[in-house]
């Protein structure tokens, strides 16, 4: 329960974490509805965030409420797409919000298929809302903030990544996630109670999220999902943070063509869930939560107690990013009125859809003269 818009995510990580340590392989039929089940998440997560947090920020409004007096179709749309991902969580998980269906080794229960077949229809409309809001975002006016990021995500041998893959870079880094920490660690730094981020060596920031996934996997989404992305301009890589609402899009249309191709080639497990063996050990995993990478570790005794865990988020992993953003837009818009300086700082860090509070309306602006806004 420590995100309500991406549950799933913690569960994933969680669950494929101990699974390792314990030496357990779920089927395929797992396996494919697992990758459902984040499909649903990111679809929900993504379309939040794109109609009701995002998109006012390119269109001048204050808010979706004040965007949907203008722009009512579009935020109808929105609201029924992040309704078709809603679906999916809870037929697989029990329920929409804090699923409580996942356990290791599986789920306590399977949906028949018929059941997921039901959910084809609404699906298929929800693809093709997802293709026009690539067209919709493709069209918005982005502010020129491009930037040399390090970009780090999973990447699977086939796959768009969701649950598994070896953790890259765009400076050539290739390791396994038991590698994680040797290449990554967290700082306390005197201005922030959130932990800081860093590469090893360097003491740098780095970039996860959409953005980095679709960079270093452009490769690996559908055929139908590469094709959207030529015909809007995106069959490149992306360093303008403020375009990745575009690449959310993307990501939207992906999730649910990948739904629907799993529904309609539906592999039944074997059973819903392994038997759990005794054991401990250190566990570790990372998936792909919508904000980006997500990495667990754990270290659980002979009794199966876990006696340390480490849970590092993908919003804490930006941070440092966040911050870098920040200063590169200010120093080219000090010109601009304290008011509206404010909302392109907040709209910087809505790039990278941190959590609700985040999200909104929240930032104190202080200028060096020290007259506040």
């Amino acid at each position: 329960r420590i995100c309500g818009i991406c549950p799933v995510a913690y569960m994933m990580s969680a669950v494929h974490a101990m699974e390792r340590m314990l030496g357990m392989e779920p089927d395929d039929g797992i396996r494919r509805l697992r990758r459902l089940l984040y499909c649903g998440e990111w679809i929900e997560s993504h379309v939040l965030h794109i109609y009701l947090l995002h998109a006012p920020d390119f269109l001048g409004f204050d808010d979706a409420m004040a965007m949907a007096v203008k722009h009512k179709e579009a935020v109808t749309r929105g609201l029924r797409m992040k309704k078709a991902g809603n679906s999916i969580v809870k037929l697989l998980g029990g329920r929409e919000i804090h699923p409580i269906n996942v356990k290791v080794g599986g789920f306590y229960k399977i949906p028949d298929h018929a059941a997921l077949c039901a959910l084809l229809d609404e699906l298929k409309w929800s693809r093709d809302a997802a293709a026009d809001t690539v067209r919709w975002t493709a069209g918005f006016e982005f502010p020129d903030l491009h930037r040399d990021y390090e970009f780090v995500a999973l990447r699977h041998p086939s796959e768009y990544p969701f649950n598994e893959g070896r953790i890259v870079s765009s400076s050539a880094l290739d390791i396994s996630v038991d590698q994680y920490p040797e290449h990554f660690a967290e700082n306390q730094v005197a201005h922030s109670t959130a932990l800081h981020s860093r590469r090893i060596p360097g003491n740098t920031p780095y970039c996860v999220g959409p953005m980095a996934r679709f960079n270093l996997n452009r490769d690996r989404l559908s055929g139908a999902t590469r094709e959207l992305a030529v015909t809007h301009g995106f069959d490149r890589q992306v360093h303008n943070a403020f375009e990745s609402i575009v690449v959310r899009a993307l990501e939207v249309f992906q999730a649910f063509d990948e739904a629907i191709a799993l529904i309609e080639n539906f592999v039944a497990p074997s059973q819903a869930a392994l038997a759990i063996p005794a054991g401990g050990g250190v566990a570790m995993a990372a998936t792909e939560a919508p904000r980006g990478l997500l990495f667990h570790r754990y270290e659980v005794d002979a009794q199966g107690l876990i006696q340390r865990a480490t849970i590092v988020p993908p919003t804490s992993q930006n941070q440092l990013t966040i911050e870098d953003d920040l200063r590169d837009l200010v120093q080219s818009k000090l010109h601009l009125p304290d008011a509206e300086l404010t909302w392109r700082c907040e709209q910087a860090i809505r790039n990278y859809d941190p959590c609700i509070s985040c999200a909104t309306h929240f930032l104190k602006l202080q200028r060096r003269d020290g007259t506040d806004a």
